[in-house]
């Protein structure tokens, strides 16, 4: 990609211009009777060109919601699974603190929470470490999230 003929744009802006268009292009150039099925993933479905999801290119959204409660459970208790925990740490109590968070949350919370225990050298994680990864982890803007469901409407 050049950025000769637009110099006030940037050169990652013109690539990804680019090769949208091209995309748009082998998208519309499928034949009905083709037994082609195209399979696309985003977590970022609020930066999807609108011309990408009209009708005739992609024909189904499915969503697939974050975990549910017992299902946030059932992550940290996988992911704390070989970390040295103190006893008494209520992992339940954790899941219920991040409505709505995803798996890759649930993991970065755990991974905080060593951060904290190996930060004060100690062996052990403890309950508090893991409410200080549940603060750190969720920050972010309630408001950016619901716009994003409706997206999916």
């Amino acid at each position: 990609c050049h950025s000769f003929a637009f110099p006030t744009l940037s050169l990652s802006f013109l690539c990804l211009q680019r090769t949208m268009l091209e995309l748009l292009n082998q998208l519309d150039g499928f034949e009905a009777t083709n037994k082609i099925k195209v399979l696309m993933a985003t977590n970022r479905i609020d930066i999807l060109d609108s011309a990408l999801l009209r009708p005739g290119r992609i024909d189904r959204k499915i969503e697939f919601p974050n975990p549910s409660e017992s299902s946030r459970f059932d992550i940290l208790k996988i992911h704390s699974k070989k970390m040295n925990l103190m006893r008494g740490i209520d992992l339940k109590k954790i899941a219920d603190k991040m409505p709505g968070a995803s798996g890759a949350e649930m993991k970065a919370c755990c991974t905080e929470a060593g951060m904290f225990a190996l930060r004060e050298r100690r062996v052990h994680v403890t309950q508090e470490d893991f409410e200080m990864a549940v603060s750190k982890v969720m920050k972010k803007d309630s408001d950016k999230n619901m716009s994003l469901k409706k997206l999916w409407k």
